[in-house]
């Protein structure tokens, strides 16, 4: 698989994504369900808390991933949905991190939304990952 980023402008890169990415000689596509902070057992996990929210829920995208032999490496979309953006962004360098280490800057978008489907839940990352 071939990836070349589209950066007609360059501030995105600093923030961690691209504005677009080319994939070309593609083998396989992942279309990921929305990830958030549930236990192994369908349990909402950490309420209130957006910091361990995200890390958990960046744990199970991996999961998905790792289950369809790939990693965070392959990821070429990130959707982010939070209810709430403002709480989001002192924590975002959590899921930045994760996708600086594994040398991925998937074009991604973040949304304010007013709740998600589970009660509780503040973040949700659903993804397309291509090898």
């Amino acid at each position: 698989m071939d990836r070349t980023a589209v950066n007609p402008v360059t501030w995105s890169v600093g923030m961690g994504f691209n504005q677009g990415e080319v994939v070309s000689g593609q083998a396989r596509t992942l279309y990921c369900s929305g990830q958030t902070a549930m236990s192994n057992d369908g349990k909402p996990q950490h309420d209130g808390d957006m910091a361990a929210q995200l890390t958990l829920s960046v744990d199970n995208l991996e999961a998905v991933l790792e289950e369809a032999g790939m990693s965070l490496a392959n990821l070429v979309r990130l959707n982010v949905y939070t209810t709430d953006v403002d709480l989001l962004f002192p924590h975002y360098g959590v899921l930045a991190s994760r996708l600086g280490a594994a040398g991925v800057a998937p074009a991604t978008t973040m949304l304010g939304v007013t709740r998600l489907a589970i009660p509780g839940q503040m973040i949700e990352l659903e993804a397309t990952a291509v090898a």
